[in-house]
């Protein structure tokens, strides 16, 4: 009988993704169905929430606010994540991993974490008011927080590795060899880089972008502790409506205005990640001095006389290495670093101010002392938070990690069409502003009658925790050679032989990857937490968030530290758990 089971299963891989599917359907999907038609009001089908909300000129001036804000955010990290991308993929082997390496590390660190290492830095009493203050440079604080460049600071902080890898990513896997190809041509570097290198590019460039805009559309942490008053974005404004009024209908119409805005940008530029778009339906369009006639004329007369110096040039330069002038290379080195600075340093200056002996957090200490962490310790708010936190991440993982595994291993082995709708209908909840998401998921937890319990939280954050190891688990996968599994069955291997014994193994880098994102994922949730976990359930990251809200106590900086270490364990982890060249599967008889 379960050999039929499994006969019929491996027929029919789309069931495999059923466990997945259900999960993301009864907590998310159908309560988004649901959300959407409170919104209009449904069975009578209005548009008056929609009308109520433009016809307020406060809430239009709040969305443009949020577009503007998301737009500038991502603009500086294109600005700043693609030259440093370039430099990375630019360096050696053992310098770029070692790079890549230093972009993850804040990239899997909380994002509460960071945007409180920056109320540590900007704040009235933070590490640049207190140096200018001690230097006598200025004689009262500056007002560094609580306006818009705070905002920007804190959220392109947290956005840039989020823009960086999938760069990294893109420009790995350029020919080097068009940009020589280029250059014997005669092409200057940046001629080359702008005519062949960038065009290249631009797949990574979409969807960068394309992921920090949409996430940014549901910032609500950072923008609200570092922002002032006139810095709210939309999430803030949904957030205060389901914590005072909790009119669902207008709540449900905030949510999909903001969820249309990201539907947009998604349609615009999520359509085609390949970068061939319309490419070749297209003619080049020519630059506009050489649409006119005279300037036509004007432009051959210069090239003719220039063409004997261009010439010279391009014999002179046609059999010279490649390299860059010793000034570009000190440029580049000193951006890299800065850039490396601006991502590692306000988490590093919270680990060493946590080991502060005054009685407030200083930089440098004037004397170390493991009081802060005492504190945490032996304070049973902190503690109970932080066990709250593991149980659930635990929880979250081993179910999150099994129904990922299967999903992903089903779709593997589905028809490509099919594959990547179903993918994307499992990548929504990590997709979506995560505000939306929570509104939705309130709702699906309440036709549950899981609102405000352990087991709501739990599926709250496994619908994220499950995209993660869909992507991680396929990742792996898409390198697996089905060659092997087919060997193993010519041997008599049964189908549960040779997933445990073939496939399995091959993969286990993948499904602990995956679990380590999914851990993560729900040890640092604070948004959907605080809207499905009520006042009944108290995370760490909630307990650490209210505390950043109402005072600013140092032990706060001994539990982001502990928050700091868990990323860099999981990388560890990773590392420890890669998969050796030299281990290979032995086929079973």
């Amino acid at each position: 009988m379960q050999m039929k089971t499994l006969q019929t299963l491996g027929r029919m891989p789309i069931v495999l993704t059923g466990p997945a599917l259900v999960v993301l359907l009864v907590v998310f999907g159908i309560p988004i169905i649901l959300l959407f038609l409170t919104s209009l009001n449904a069975p009578a089908f209005s548009v008056v929430n929609y009308q109520t909300f433009f016809g307020q000129p406060a809430n239009v001036r709040v969305l443009f606010q949020t577009v503007e804000i998301s737009v500038v955010a991502t603009v500086l990290c294109l600005l700043i994540g693609y030259p440093t991308a370039y430099l990375i993929v630019a360096g050696s082997k053992h310098l770029r991993m070692a790079l890549i390496v230093l972009v993850l590390v804040p990239y899997l660190t909380s994002g509460l974490v960071r945007t409180y290492a920056w109320i540590v830095i900007l704040g009235d009493r933070g590490l640049i008011n207190n140096l200018l203050l001690d230097y006598g440079l200025i004689s009262s604080p500056l007002l560094l927080i609580y306006n818009r460049m705070a905002v920007y600071i804190g959220m392109v902080h947290i956005m840039l590795p989020m823009m960086i890898l999938p760069l990294v990513s893109v420009m790995m896997g350029i020919d080097k060899s068009l940009m020589a190809a280029a250059r014997s041509m005669g092409a200057r570097p940046s001629t080359a880089f702008w005519r062949v290198f960038f065009p290249l590019s631009m797949p990574g460039v979409r969807s960068g972008c394309l992921l920090v805009f949409v996430i940014c559309l549901g910032f609500y942490i950072t923008p609200a502790a570092l922002g002032g008053l006139g810095d709210a974005m939309l999430s803030t404004f949904i957030a205060s409506q389901v914590q005072t009024s909790f009119d669902m209908a207008r709540v449900a119409a905030s949510a999909f205005i903001l969820l249309a805005v990201a539907i947009v940008v998604l349609s615009m530029l999520g359509l085609d990640l390949s970068g061939t778009q319309g490419r070749t339906a297209q003619p080049a369009r020519k630059p506009w001095l050489g649409r006119s006639r005279s300037f036509g004329v004007l432009k051959r007369v210069i090239g003719e006389f220039l063409a004997p110096r261009r010439a010279k040039r391009w014999t002179a330069q046609l059999y010279k290495a490649g390299g860059d002038s010793r000034w570009s290379k000190i440029v580049g080195t000193v951006f890299l670093a800065l850039v490396m600075i601006y991502l590692l340093f306000p988490e590093l200056l919270v680990v060493i101010m946590s080991f502060s002996a005054g009685r407030s957090l200083e930089f440098p200490p004037s004397g170390l002392s493991l009081q802060w962490y005492r504190s945490f310790f032996g304070d049973p708010g902190w503690y109970e938070a932080a066990w709250a936190s593991i149980q659930i991440g635990i929880v979250v993982v081993i179910l999150s990690t099994i129904v990922g595994t299967l999903a992903a291993y089903g779709l593997n082995r589905t028809n490509p069409r099919l594959r990547s709708f179903l993918t994307m209908a499992m990548l929504t909840p990590i997709t979506f502003p995560v505000i939306v998401v929570g509104i939705a998921t309130y709702l699906g937890l309440v036709k549950l009658g899981l609102l405000g319990s352990m087991t709501g939280v739990v599926l709250a954050h496994t619908i994220g925790s499950i995209g993660y190891v869909v992507v991680m688990v396929s990742a792996t996968l898409a390198n697996f050679d089905l060659r092997l599994e087919q060997a193993a069955k010519s041997m008599r291997a049964s189908p549960l032989q040779t997933f445990m014994r073939v496939t399995l193994p091959l993969i286990r880098p993948g499904i602990i990857g995956g679990a380590m994102f999914a851990f993560l994922h729900s040890f640092d949730e604070v948004v959907i937490t605080s809207l499905v976990g009520g006042f009944s359930i108290r995370t760490l990251p909630m307990k650490m968030w209210e505390d950043i809200r109402h005072q600013i106590d140092p032990t706060i900086a001994a539990v982001a530290s502990l928050m700091i270490l868990l990323p860099v364990l999981c990388l560890i982890v990773l590392y420890l758990t890669r998969p050796k060249a030299s281990a290979l599967p032995v086929p079973v008889g």
